[in-house]
């Protein structure tokens, strides 16, 4: 489960809260802020992100986009106080670490009840086997079954079942190819200085949340 606000802000509360003296002051400084207020205003910074997130699913891309310059405006805002600017980048962080085990979840409870729709989709097909055989066994000329509150109907259609598809002759068989890019030949062709055309190697940075 992701970590709580406080949790996660934990060493930037600290960091604000340990930090020495600078040496004898000058002129009269600001107090300094209490756990409590400090963990008010992560939350309340948090929030302010997690609102923003939502926006980026937007149904108008005005919308994805105004919140995307939201953000970095607000991160770009504090280029000057390394505090500030890491409290918010902090809690970009959280929002990030949240979002990410929530889709994890939520995947894991969508494979789950996919799990139990074909679960139940088997019950319900060996049932309507078991209904259909015992009635068609009754009464074999019937195509049709009427109920109280359903009906079992059935209709006729042909298709070929194949039981050794080796045995076919060729005239029988249809031939089909699929092709794809060599990705590892054309990577190597490209380190080596061979240029071609309709590829290109890019160079990507990847990133780790921890």
């Amino acid at each position: 489960m992701p970590r709580s606000a406080p949790a996660a802000l934990a060493p930037v509360v600290a960091m604000a809260v340990a930090a020495p003296s600078a040496g004898p002051a000058v002129q009269a400084s600001q107090p300094t802020p209490s756990l409590w207020h400090l963990a008010i205003e992560a939350q309340e910074l948090t929030a302010r992100i997690a609102r923003l997130a939502e926006q980026l699913e937007a149904d108008e891309p005005e919308q994805q986009q105004a919140a995307i310059a939201s953000l970095e405006e607000a991160l770009l805002s504090e280029e000057g106080n390394r505090e500030a600017l890491a409290r918010k980048a902090d809690a970009t962080c959280w929002v990030i670490d949240h979002l990410r085990a929530q889709g994890s979840y939520r995947q894991q409870q969508a494979k789950r009840l996919v799990e139990l729709a074909k679960c139940d989709q088997r019950r319900a097909d060996a049932l309507e086997t078991t209904l259909v055989f015992v009635l068609t066994r009754l009464q074999p000329a019937a195509t049709r079954f009427s109920f109280p509150n359903h009906e079992l109907t059935s209709r006729r259609s042909e298709a070929v079942e194949i039981s050794a598809e080796e045995d076919l002759a060729p005239e029988w068989l249809r031939i089909t190819t699929a092709t794809a890019p060599d990705k590892g030949a054309i990577k190597a062709a490209l380190k080596s200085g061979q240029q071609i055309q309709g590829a290109q190697l890019v160079a990507r940075r990847s990133w780790s949340i921890h």
